[in-house]
């Protein structure tokens, strides 16, 4: 597995690198990719760090596991390369920027643009095998996750944590919600948002309002 992670990121991580159940789980993908093809890109596995710098998260968005499709996953949870049509849930993130914030809806799936202002975009699992969704679930990855929410709720504060759906839910109790913000709301995939879970939760404004109140930049979604 290539461990090439952002230099933010390493000092806080190294001793999550070398617990067995981090070993396991690099012998467990590293195997994966050798027999299977599995996304993301194995140059990609760690691109929500890579673009988003320990210092720099300002706001969580936990989705499950990545889009197992040729060509859809990049590393970023919910989001796309350049050019490749919107998954379902993607599309209706944007429609509900498009009626919270009146942004117009986007040519481009790619959610670097987001990274790149603050927001760490993170899969409960980094990997997983083609058309085989949740494939790599409960390998180790989800203990790493973890780890990572617990280390941005402990050594930072003011972070806004959006959980989406009930598998993100969970993750409430490994932040300190006297530390941050966490907005939740139904998963935007459609069974979720057809059912009338997801449309109107605001939480782009609602993001923002509290990175201005505490004197953050806010995203530009």
């Amino acid at each position: 597995m290539n461990f090439d992670i952002h230099k933010s990121w390493k000092s806080y991580l190294k001793e999550e690198f070398k617990k067995d159940y981090f070993l396991e789980l690099t012998e467990f993908v590293q195997s994966e990719y050798k027999q299977h093809t599995c996304f993301p890109p194995e140059n990609q596995i760690f691109n929500a760090f890579n673009y988003c710098a320990f210092e720099d998260v300002k706001v969580v968005i936990i989705g499950q596991d990545p889009y197992h499709g040729e060509g859809q996953a990049n590393g970023l949870c919910f989001s796309v390369h350049d050019g490749i049509n919107h998954p379902p849930s993607l599309k209706n993130i944007f429609k509900e920027i498009e009626s919270d914030l009146g942004e117009p809806y986007p040519e481009s799936g790619n959610l670097m643009r987001w990274a790149n202002q603050g927001v760490l975009l993170l899969n409960a699992t980094l990997t997983v095998r083609a058309h085989e969704a949740g494939s790599h679930q409960k390998n180790g990855w989800e203990v790493f996750t973890d780890a990572i929410i617990k280390l941005l709720s402990a050594e930072k504060e003011n972070i806004v944590f959006l959980l989406w759906g009930g598998f993100a839910k969970k993750k409430i109790k490994l932040i300190d919600v006297k530390k941050h913000c966490v907005l939740t709301s139904g998963h935007p995939s459609p069974l979720s948002a057809n059912r009338g879970y997801w449309f109107g939760n605001k939480n782009f404004s609602e993001t923002n309002k509290y990175l201005t109140k505490n004197k953050i930049k806010s995203i530009v979604w």
